[in-house]
């Protein structure tokens, strides 16, 4: 009874259009107040939403989205995108790598999907069109390259997920760096056979190491930005929290005293941006705890996790299940939100199965990012539709090749438990 009021009011809060912060809170003071089996006081619900939120990691993650925001307006893409180019642009399907290369280097400082395609989309895509390259194949390329965001550590969700299950920070960023640049070569092998197939233009200029040593020093305080936040963590110098606040830091000196694109002026836009951006986060974050705690009170984890172990399910088989799952969740459920809601609930039947912990985070992570090249969500596709004015439809024909590889690497974590403890 209790089980059914939980969900069902949430489900019909979600329809209805209710934010999906205010679905889980409501949903669980619904439950208390109507189930008879529950005596609790409805003021639980604002208790948890505070414990929830007692935790230190979890400013990382306000941290990483003003650092990435102020990398953003800072002027810091245009040097990625520069070096990449100097390096690999000179040759046919050479700028498709570029693409990649610089939604790789920029994954490694945002740690969001959109906000990659959109820094990159918007400095690379008007000169690629121009230059003769197919307009739904590049925006396509950069949708699913911008799924580099959350995977190339340091990543939004990854800190989402250590902090529900308790797993290590540093052990999910060390896995998804190793992820991230396999899903790289793939993507960059992907845009070379596409190149030579369709024709893509070449450009004319040649490779020299003079040009690519001043795009290399340009990069330099960018390039900074990763070797600070990942350099810090794996060395034990900072907390995966303490690196977050040195990413501002750092960025605020880039792009204020070194490349002189930001003033203090902006400043103060882009603050209240990342706090509306985190508040966001953090909301849903409190609100899900309330929800799953509600869950786990009424004994209800400690019942599916029987009924799970009772079909006999070998933990791949498991872990394929799941895949699936959050897969179809993800065509209409943001990625933190489809986190919050099932990870809670899903983890304990991992765990009693035997199922490793960061090999789990990077399913539940990886399919999240899956989640925003598909519709109806598919935030990256949004993203790109917003510089590159082509309908959605388009978009996803060109990125179909992109995509199809993506999944494959998604689907190689799923079924090789031992693919993600490579670098462990």
């Amino acid at each position: 009874m209790t089980g059914l009021l939980l969900f069902s009011s949430f489900t019909i809060l979600l329809f209805l259009g209710v934010p999906i912060s205010i679905c889980l809170g409501a949903a669980a003071m619904f439950t208390i107040f109507a189930s008879p089996d529950i005596t609790i006081s409805t003021a639980t619900v604002a208790q948890r939403i505070f414990t929830g939120l007692e935790s230190t990691s979890i400013m990382a993650i306000a941290f990483f989205v003003l650092a990435g925001n102020i990398m953003t307006k800072g002027g810091i893409s245009r040097r990625l995108v520069d070096l990449a180019n100097s390096i690999v642009g000179n040759v046919r399907g050479g700028m498709g790598v570029a693409v990649v290369l610089s939604c790789a280097f920029f994954a490694a400082l945002s740690g969001s999907a959109p906000a990659t395609v959109l820094a990159i989309g918007s400095v690379l895509y008007d000169d690629m069109v121009r230059l003769g390259f197919p307009k739904r194949r590049i925006a396509g390329m950069l949708v699913v390259s911008g799924g580099l965001g959350p995977v190339i550590p340091p990543s939004i969700i990854m800190v989402v997920y250590g902090t529900i299950t308790g797993a290590s920070i540093t052990n999910m960023f060390t896995s998804g760096l190793f992820i991230g640049l396999v899903i790289t070569g793939v993507l960059m092998i992907t845009a070379f056979v596409y190149a030579h197939r369709e024709g893509w233009p070449k450009l004319q200029n040649k490779a020299s190491l003079r040009n690519i040593g001043v795009s290399f020093i340009k990069a330099i305080p960018a390039l900074m930005l990763p070797v600070i936040i990942l350099g810090g963590i794996y060395s034990g110098l900072f907390t995966p929290t303490e690196s977050s606040a040195v990413a501002v830091i750092w960025a605020l000196v880039a792009g204020i005293f070194i490349y002189k694109e930001l003033s203090f002026k902006d400043i103060v836009g882009i603050i209240l941006n990342s706090a509306k951006g985190s508040a966001i986060i953090l909301f849903i974050l409190g609100a899900s705890s309330s929800f799953a705690w509600l869950f786990t009170f009424q004994g209800l984890s400690k019942q599916m996790v029987n009924f799970v172990v009772d079909m006999n399910l070998n933990p791949i088989m498991f872990c394929f299940a799941v895949a699936v799952l959050l897969l179809a969740v993800g065509t209409f459920l943001e990625g933190i939100s489809i986190a919050v809601i099932l990870v809670p609930v899903l983890w304990p039947i991992a765990s009693s199965m035997g199922v490793d912990i960061i090999h789990f985070g990077m399913i539940v992570c990886i399919s999240n990012v899956i989640g925003t090249m598909t519709p109806p969500v598919a935030v990256n596709i949004f993203a790109a539709a917003s510089f590159s004015k082509l309908p959605m439809g388009e978009i996803i024909k060109g990125q179909l090749p992109f995509f199809i590889g993506y999944v494959a690497v998604f689907f190689i974590v799923v079924f090789f438990p031992a693919f993600t403890r490579i670098l462990l």
